[in-house]
């Protein structure tokens, strides 16, 4: 029976005679494959996922995907010419979804290989340019703008030996180089830039990008917490009477004549210790500032 046949082959050799066919595809004398070699012998490629899909063996496995890697090469360059991201980059996002493919393939589902890893390809490429692109989307002119300057560096690159400067790539295109810079911006806009990226300043020593991202409520909520907290602490060291004048008009938000009445006071007394109570928290506070010195210092 031709199961009992298939089931009987071993894997690894197997897989050593699909290797041999990809070294002898790999030194046939130029011409003789054409560009679309992972499609033109569909059913020995068939035939090896089937072989795969019973043995899993990683031998035969990555022959599998070195003979389709063609095929996310075409489909990367393709979707290339609508992005500004390196094709070697979108070559090893396709790639994933090339493993996937072969990984996930069913032979006996009736579907084509080449149709199944397509789609899987080139899903994978188009979510990876989708999550890089810009919040804030420019208009298109320029972002074809931005597309065409790109692929002109690197040419100019390669004839000058060094990166063309911005009246060059505009003398180039013929066009204003204050459109050039607006290319550029469009370039900057679409980079996504890590809050742990490190910074470097003038005296040589590095910080996060965070840490140089200062809010102002924050800061504001902090000095008035440790304004709060020096207050308590000065008010800990007033005389008893001037405290607790403080504490029931300025905590317990008491009126003078209440707090008058409660301490079986005067007004004209409550009102003279509330002054006296300031003048001295004035001068507490002062001296601790004093003798704690500056922050850092």
């Amino acid at each position: 029976m031709e199961t009992t046949t298939t089931n009987s082959l071993n894997p690894v050799s197997t897989s050593n005679a699909v290797s041999k066919d990809l070294q002898a595809k790999s030194e046939a004398p130029k011409g003789a494959a054409t560009p679309k070699a992972e499609i033109k012998g569909p059913d020995q490629i068939h035939n090896w996922l089937s072989l795969y899909a019973e043995s899993r063996d990683p031998a035969l496995r990555d022959s599998i995907i070195q003979a389709a890697l063609p095929l996310v090469k075409r489909i990367a360059y393709g979707l290339a010419r609508r992005s500004t991201d390196p094709v070697e980059d979108l070559i090893q996002v396709g790639s994933i979804g090339l493993i996937k493919a072969v990984d996930q393939f069913k032979p006996d589902a009736g579907a084509k290989f080449q149709t199944y890893a397509t789609h899987l390809i080139t899903g994978e490429i188009r979510h990876y340019l989708r999550d890089k692109t810009a919040m804030i989307r420019a208009p298109r002119e320029l972002q074809e703008l931005s597309f065409r300057i790109n692929r002109l560096v690197q040419n100019l690159t390669a004839k000058l030996g060094r990166e063309p400067s911005d009246i060059e790539i505009a003398s180039e295109l013929q066009i204003p180089v204050s459109r050039v810079n607006e290319a550029y911006e469009v370039d900057r806009r679409r980079t996504l830039i890590s809050l742990d990226q490190a910074l470097s300043n003038d005296a040589g020593s590095e910080q996060s990008l965070i840490d140089t991202l200062v809010d102002s409520r924050y800061q504001s909520n902090q000095l008035a917490k440790e304004d709060r907290f020096m207050l308590a602490e000065a008010i800990k060291q007033l005389r008893d009477g001037l405290r607790e004048v403080v504490q029931l008009t300025f905590y317990e938000d008491l009126s003078q004549t209440e707090v008058a009445r409660r301490l079986g006071i005067s007004q004209m007394q409550v009102s003279r210790r509330l002054r006296a109570a300031t003048t001295e928290l004035n001068k507490i506070i002062t001296q601790s500032k004093k003798a704690n010195g500056p922050k850092g210092g």
